[in-house]
C-alpha cells in the first residue's frame, strides 16, 4: 500500500519540479495533491488525508509554520517535511518545536528528498505494524474479556462460584452483578414444522435479536452456549421489577421474531434474593423450558420438574462417603441414568456434569485434599462437558471423577489430622491478607500447640506452614494482577505484604518474574488470561 504525499509550495516552478521529477511509487508513495499556500492546502488536506505533508516554510496568506501547527493539532499522525532557505534558521527552530519530521534546505536536490522519503516510509511502516499489533491485541483482550464474562456467568448458573468471588470478578470484567433480586430465563429455539430442522441462518437471526435487546439493558446478562439455547440473568430491586422486566423483554423478542419459522420455548425461573441462589432459578427455568408448550413459554416455577433435571447431590455425597467401585453401576443407574432424556439441552447436560464435579470437589476439599489433584480440570469443566454428547460418555466421566474421589477417601482413612489441616487451610484462605497472620495464631484456631501444629502440618502436607501461606498469597497476587488494574504495591498490601520490595522479591522467587513482568506477559499472551478462570 502506497503512502500519500501532499505538496504545498508557492513557487510554481519549484512545485512542478518536485511533483514531476520524483519517482514517488519507487519510494512507496503516491502524489495526492498540491496547493500554492497553507490556506488553500487545508481543505485539500482534509479531503485527501495524506500521510506526508511537504511544505515550504515561507508562503503568502498562511506560511508553512502556521500550516504545520494546524495540521499537527487536527491530524497528528501526518509526517511533515519542511523546505527552507539558508537564512531561515529561526524558522527551523520553530519547526522543530512543532514536531516537524524532516527539515530540508533549498535549493533542494532529488537525492535529499529521496533519502527523506525513504526514512519516512520506514517510520510509517513501523507505525503501521505497531498499530496493527495493538489492534490485534485489543481484539484479543476483548475476546478474552468476553470469554471470561461468559465463564463467570456459567459458574453462577451452576453454583460454581461464591457470591463474593462473583462480585469481585464481575467488577474486574466491567459487569455489575450487585442487586437485591435475580431471576433466570431460558430461551430455546426449535422448529415449528414436522421436519425437525431449523436453518442455521434463522437460528442466528433469533440469537441476534435476543443479544441485541439484552445488550441495551444493563440489568440483563446474556449467556449463549449454542444456537438453540440462550440464558438471561435479570437483576433488579424487587421481585416485581425483575418479573416485569422479563415479560417486557420476552414481548419485545416475540415482536421481532413473530414471522420466524422457529418456535421459542421459554423457561421462567423463580425470582430469588441471593446471588448464590441463581442456580436454583436456573434449574427452574431449565425445567420450565422442557415443559414449555408454546412460543410464549411454560408455567412459572416448575419445581417438581426442576428436581428431575438436577443430580441428587445428597445421593452423590452418600456414594462418596460409603460407596465402593463395585457399587458405581447401581448408583449411576439409580440416580443419574434417569436424567439422560434431559441432556438434549446443552445447558442441562452441563448442569448435570457440573453437579457431579462440584460435589466430588467439595467432598475432597472437606477431607483436606487438593482438589485439582483429585478432580482435575474443574476450572474448565464447561469445556469438558462440551465433549460429552451421550449419557454413556457422562457415565464414563462420572465414573472417572467419583472413583478418583473414593480412592482419595480410602487413602485418607488412616490419617487422623485431615480435618485439622483443612481447618488451618480454610483459616489461611480467609486471612492471608492480614500481614500479622502467624503459625501461632493458626495453631490456636485449630486447638493445637504451635510446635505440634507445625510438625503435623509439615508431615501431612509435605510443606511448611510458611511455604503454604506464601503459596496462597502469591496465587492471590497473580489473580489480582490478572483481574485488576491495581498497582504492584497495592496488590502487595492486599495479599498481606507491607513491604512492596519484599513482595516483589518473593513473587519473583516463586514465579520467575517480577509482578510488572508477570502482568506484561499476561497482556501479551492471551492463553495466560484464559488459565485464570
Amino acid at each position: 500500500m502506497l503512502y500519500k504525499v501532499f505538496l504545498v509550495e508557492d513557487e510554481i516552478v519549484t512545485r512542478e519540479g518536485i511533483r514531476d521529477n520524483v519517482d514517488w511509487h519507487a519510494h512507496g508513495f503516491a502524489f495526492c495533491g498540491e496547493a500554492p499556500d497553507g490556506e488553500m492546502a487545508l481543505p485539500a488536506i482534509q479531503s485527501t488525508c495524506p500521510d506526508v505533508l511537504i511544505t515550504d516554510i515561507k508562503m503568502p496568506f498562511m506560511d508553512g509554520l502556521q500550516l504545520c501547527k494546524i495540521v499537527r493539532q487536527r491530524w497528528p499522525s501526518v509526517k511533515t517535511i519542511i523546505l527552507s532557505g539558508h537564512d531561515e534558521f529561526e524558522y527551523a527552530q520553530q519547526a522543530i518545536e512543532l514536531g516537524v519530521t524532516e527539515y530540508l534546505l533549498k535549493p533542494l536536490g532529488a537525492q535529499d528528498l529521496h533519502r527523506a522519503l525513504l526514512k519516512l516510509a520506514t517510520q510509517l511502516d513501523q507505525e503501521r505494524q505497531e498499530q496493527e499489533r495493538l489492534r490485534r491485541l485489543r481484539d484479543q483482550v476483548a475476546e478474552n474479556r468476553a470469554l471470561l464474562r461468559e465463564r463467570l456467568l456459567f459458574k453462577l448458573l451452576v453454583g460454581a462460584v461464591s457470591p463474593s468471588d462473583a462480585i469481585e470478578q464481575s467488577l474486574a470484567l466491567g459487569m455489575d452483578l450487585a442487586a437485591r433480586c435475580y431471576l433466570v430465563t431460558v430461551i430455546r429455539v426449535e422448529p415449528q414444522d414436522h421436519t425437525g430442522r431449523l436453518a442455521y441462518a434463522e437460528q442466528q437471526r433469533v440469537q441476534r435479536v435476543v443479544a441485541g435487546l439484552a445488550e441495551n439493558n444493563p440489568d440483563v446478562f446474556l449467556l449463549n452456549k449454542d444456537l438453540e439455547e440462550s440464558v438471561l440473568i435479570i437483576k433488579g430491586s424487587t421481585f416485581e421489577y425483575v418479573q416485569e422486566e422479563r415479560e417486557l423483554l420476552l414481548a419485545q423478542i416475540e415482536r421481532h421474531v413473530q414471522d420466524s419459522p422457529s418456535l421459542l420455548l421459554v423457561g421462567r425461573g423463580a425470582p430469588t434474593k441471593r446471588l448464590a441462589d441463581i442456580s436454583r432459578s436456573f434449574a427452574d427455568a431449565l425445567a420450565s423450558s422442557q415443559d414449555a408448550p408454546q412460543r410464549k413459554g411454560g408455567a412459572e416455577g416448575s419445581v417438581d420438574r426442576a428436581e428431575l433435571i438436577k443430580v441428587d447431590r445428597s445421593a452423590v455425597e452418600d456414594y462418596l462417603k460409603c460407596g465402593t467401585q463395585e457399587d458405581f453401576d447401581d448408583f449411576f443407574d439409580a440416580f443419574i441414568w434417569p436424567l439422560g432424556d434431559a441432556i438434549k439441552s446443552y445447558m442441562v447436560k452441563n448442569y448435570i456434569v457440573m453437579d457431579i464435579a462440584l460435589t466430588a470437589a467439595r467432598f475432597v476439599e472437606g477431607l483436606g485434599g487438593i482438589v485439582d489433584q483429585v478432580v482435575p480440570g474443574l476450572e474448565h469443566i464447561e469445556t469438558v462437558a462440551a465433549g460429552l454428547d451421550s449419557i454413556d460418555q457422562i457415565r464414563e466421566y462420572a465414573q472417572r471423577t467419583l472413583l478418583s474421589a473414593v480412592a482419595f477417601r480410602d487413602s485418607q482413612a488412616g490419617r487422623q489430622h485431615a480435618s485439622m489441616i483443612q481447618q488451618a487451610r480454610n483459616y489461611v484462605d480467609r486471612h492471608y491478607m492480614d500481614p500479622n497472620i502467624s503459625l501461632n495464631e493458626v495453631a490456636a484456631q485449630v486447638n493445637h500447640s504451635p510446635s505440634h501444629f507445625s510438625t503435623v502440618f509439615s508431615q501431612e502436607t509435605n510443606t511448611t506452614f510458611k511455604a503454604y501461606l506464601t503459596e496462597v498469597r502469591i496465587r492471590k497476587a497473580k489473580e489480582l494482577l490478572r483481574m485488576t488494574n491495581a498497582k504492584s504495591y497495592e496488590v502487595a498490601c492486599q495479599v498481606g505484604y507491607t513491604d512492596p520490595h519484599y513482595f516483589s522479591y518473593v513473587f519473583r522467587k516463586h514465579s520467575g518474574l517480577t509482578p510488572t513482568e508477570f502482568r506484561g506477559q499476561t497482556q501479551s499472551e492471551p492463553k495466560l488470561v484464559q488459565e485464570m478462570v
